[in-house]
């Protein structure tokens, strides 16, 4: 469920007329939801309801300050997975103590940069991260909580560049090693063994993953409970799914995700730690965009859009699929025409969909694309110099724009020409 429906002919954002914001900034621009976001991160909290649990939104999703100081008043702890989303985090005001640093990559700056700030625990990746931690928290004289991620080895069943819980996948550590990393961990200085972490990817739809890597953390779980070390908080990462077209086929609820850990992992007694992102942000948003041309080419006719694949890539990069609806309600029963949709960037690639039946548009026509939310604005760059979209924050009848466009000389002056030139 979202906040963008039709009312009188017209799509809103819950009490705005999109057309409103439209004259307001200009297109195309991304619009958030608040009423949609504050729904769905209480789904999740309300599905670990009676369980010792703590709800980290992952970041990576949709990062902006706003959005973040909307879920963090709402009790949300973050995931983060750079120094720069470590530092987003804090500046929105979320306390050191509810941030989770994921991340494969992490080097020692970004390590220190947590630790001197303060955070929950880190979720360690591999053998060599393990040490460069320790070293980093001896130098600070800290001891700093982590979590162990492990490779469950278990088929996501979803697109294989965000799937992350294969054995060929870059992330974790192969679990049949995981007692041997612990053990090194707990001899570590430095080093506080206070979890398990495992996220086996994202967009998936079915809970019998989830459901095959919880029974290898319950298990190892035991395992390393029973050589000595004290596993309290699991972090069983983020991954479900949201529905991206209007068909009867939905992903599994939050509520039966919350049944399903209490029912493989609720015997443990262990504290709950999960990571949402998509569900949370993304048919929390919308991108907006105006109809440049019709274009009428060999056997197919092109709508030509003013956004284009550096502002919403995930149809490019992922062959990703998001319902593009006019912002004024066609007629009932109208006939609709199939078009390619595509956008101004000089790339073949620049196409959002392909033959995509809908009613007759205009040059001027304002059109929106759904569930756009999640990995839209915080994946969007200036190829072809073009300037970073506006991103629009509504709360009931009141909206604000929470980044604005830059101008062409703001991007052009960030540019520094040497002097022998």
């Amino acid at each position: 469920m979202d906040h963008f429906l039709y009312r009188g002919g017209v799509l809103h954002a819950e009490d705005v007329p999109l057309p409103e914001i439209a004259e307001a900034v200009g297109t195309p621009f991304y619009c958030y939801s608040t009423a949609t976001l504050t729904r769905h991160f209480r789904l999740f909290d309300e599905a670990l309801d009676g369980v010792d649990h703590l709800v980290c939104y992952a970041m990576k999703a949709a990062s902006n300050q706003a959005i973040l100081k909307t879920l963090a008043g709402l009790g949300a702890g973050m995931d983060v997975v750079s120094g720069g989303e470590y530092a987003r985090a804090r500046a929105a005001g979320v306390p050191g103590e509810r941030i989770v640093f994921s991340g494969v990559g992490k080097t020692r700056d970004e390590m220190r940069l947590a630790l001197e700030g303060g955070v929950r625990q880190v979720n360690v990746e591999s053998e060599p991260e393990l040490h460069a931690l320790s070293e980093v928290a001896t130098g600070l004289g800290l001891s700093v909580p982590i979590a162990v991620r492990v490779n469950p080895d278990v088929d996501a069943r979803t697109h294989a560049k965000i799937a992350t819980g294969k054995s060929e996948n870059k992330f974790g550590i192969p679990i049949a090693r995981a007692r041997e990393v612990y053990a090194e961990a707990a001899r570590l200085p430095g080093i506080e063994v206070v979890g398990i972490d495992v996220h086996i990817g994202s967009q998936l739809t079915d809970l019998e993953p989830f459901r095959l890597a919880y029974r290898k953390v319950a298990e190892l779980t035991d395992v390393l409970r029973a050589d000595g070390h004290d596993i309290r908080r699991l972090d069983l990462g983020g991954g479900l799914g949201i529905p991206y077209t209007r068909s009867n086929e939905a992903p599994p609820l939050p509520v039966e995700y919350g049944a399903m850990i209490r029912e493989e992992l609720g015997h443990l007694g262990c504290e709950i730690e999960i990571e949402p992102g998509r569900l949370i942000v993304g048919n929390a948003g919308i991108l907006v965009s105006r109809v440049i041309y019709l274009k009428s080419g060999e056997g197919r006719d092109f709508l030509i859009l003013d956004a284009a694949m550096n502002d919403l890539i995930r149809p490019a990069m992922y062959d990703a699929h998001h319902d593009i609806v006019p912002v004024i309600e066609p007629a009932p029963g109208v006939a609709q025409t199939p078009y390619d949709v595509v956008g101004p960037v000089c790339e073949s690639g620049d196409t959002f969909a392909r033959g995509r039946m809908l009613p007759p548009l205009a040059e001027g026509d304002l059109v929106a694309f759904r569930s756009a939310g999640a990995y839209g604005a915080v994946m969007s760059s200036e190829y072809n110099t073009r300037p970073l979209i506006p991103e629009i924050l509504v709360n009931e009848r009141d909206f604000a724009v929470i980044r604005a466009r830059p101008t062409f000389d703001e991007m052009i002056n960030r540019d520094t020409i040497p002097e022998w030139l």
